[in-house]
């Protein structure tokens, strides 16, 4: 059975909520999926998984990782994740010019330790509701279809 690590950091609980949306669907697919704070994890617990995620929040006008995820993006880049899976999502707000600046440098990251994108990363204005929670659902199916291949 595939396992997936889902990485995230909330400051309102928004991104929080998103990272049990995509663990719920990708549970439906029969993929074991473990939900972690940041602050909890290391990039190198990616290493034993076989799809792996990271869902941030973007923080400030510039459009920045917020704190929290600094250690571990550097981290990331370190990793050979060849034989993996990634997805990206994170809230933002549509107030500042740059929007979801996050989700932007963690897929870079990703593409950088030569992981393959299971689907289209995910930039959500504050919450998740209706299309915004197809998308996410639609991001676990893509990583499912992919470990599936």
């Amino acid at each position: 059975m595939a396992e997936a690590l889902i990485v995230f950091a909330s400051l309102t609980g928004n991104t929080e909520e998103m990272a049990d949306i995509v663990a719920e669907r990708l549970e439906t697919h029969d993929i074991t999926t473990d939900v972690v704070e940041v602050m909890q994890a290391d990039a190198e617990d990616f290493l034993e998984y076989d799809a792996v995620l990271i869902g941030s929040y973007t923080y400030g006008v510039d459009g920045v990782l917020p704190d929290e995820m600094l250690d571990f993006y550097d981290d990331l880049g370190e990793l050979d994740l060849s034989d993996k899976v990634f997805g990206v999502f994170g809230s933002g707000d549509t107030y500042y010019e740059i929007f979801c600046g996050a989700v932007d440098h963690f897929e870079k990251q990703f593409l950088k330790t030569g992981a393959h994108p299971g689907g289209a990363s995910c930039k959500i204005n504050l919450n998740a509701e209706g299309e915004d929670i197809e998308r996410l659902q639609a991001l676990a199916d893509g990583i499912a279809e992919k470990l599936n291949q």
